[in-house]
């Protein structure tokens, strides 16, 4: 933690970019573990664009179940620690792959939620999105169906979400990564940006990752435990 500690200081700018890892801590399932959510469910069924175009009444129940789930989860010691490392200017800001929307219910202000949010529903015609919470079957501009809005397999990501995530990546002094096993592109590219613009690169996950040899730090340890040790560091 005290190396770790010290790459925060002097590498700054800070960049963290988190993965389902730091959201398991508060009971959230991931995706791609043994027992991860698609284990259970096909995701060519579930998860596509071209499978809620199909039968969006089953996407929508699949949805419905992880809502609960949301519902009910509060931010870990992981997220709640990014954002007192925020708000003492220690971090720039949060790239995240995850859609519950922790980051922002811990206080973390600048979130950029890379593969869209359960937290609201959007419309494939017109484009509209409102919070998920009012959303209707239909879209209430044009009548078409709505859908979550989460990036689907099969869609492009947000491209001013991806833009700005490049950017910030780029211009990193230190990109930490926190629970995400750096397999889903266009995102596990960006320790790539990083290293290619001459910043450091620190990993805090269970498990390897692809960037371990060239990561300046690795911790094989969970997030809360790990962010919160730092913060005190």
């Amino acid at each position: 933690m005290s190396e770790l500690a010290t790459l925060l200081r002097e590498r700054q700018p800070c960049v963290v970019l988190t993965g389902a890892g730091i959201s398991t801590e508060s009971g959230i399932p991931d995706f791609r573990s043994p027992t991860g959510i698609w284990a259970e469910y096909d995701p060519m069924e579930y998860a596509t664009i071209d499978a809620f175009r199909r039968d969006p009444a089953k996407v929508w129940e699949f949805y419905a179940l992880r809502l609960d789930a949301l519902m009910e989860a509060e931010p870990n010691a992981g997220h709640l620690a990014l954002a007192e490392l925020e708000r003492r200017g220690l971090v720039q800001a949060v790239v995240t792959q995850n859609i519950d929307g922790l980051h922002q219910r811990a206080g973390s202000r600048d979130v950029i939620e890379v593969h869209g949010s359960i937290r609201t529903a959007a419309c494939l015609e017109c484009g509209s999105e409102t919070p998920l919470e009012t959303a209707m079957p239909t879209c209430p501009r044009c009548g078409a169906i709505m859908k979550p809005g989460v990036v689907m397999f099969g869609e492009l990501l947000p491209p001013g979400a991806i833009e700005r995530a490049s950017e910030l990546a780029r211009g990193a002094g230190l990109l930490l990564v926190v629970g995400s096993a750096l397999e889903v592109y266009p995102v596990a590219g960006l320790p790539e940006e990083t290293l290619a613009s001459g910043g450091a690169l620190a990993i805090v996950n269970r498990g390897p990752t692809p960037y371990d040899l060239r990561a300046d730090l690795k911790v094989d340890a969970g997030a809360g435990e790990t962010l919160s040790t730092l913060l005190r560091a």
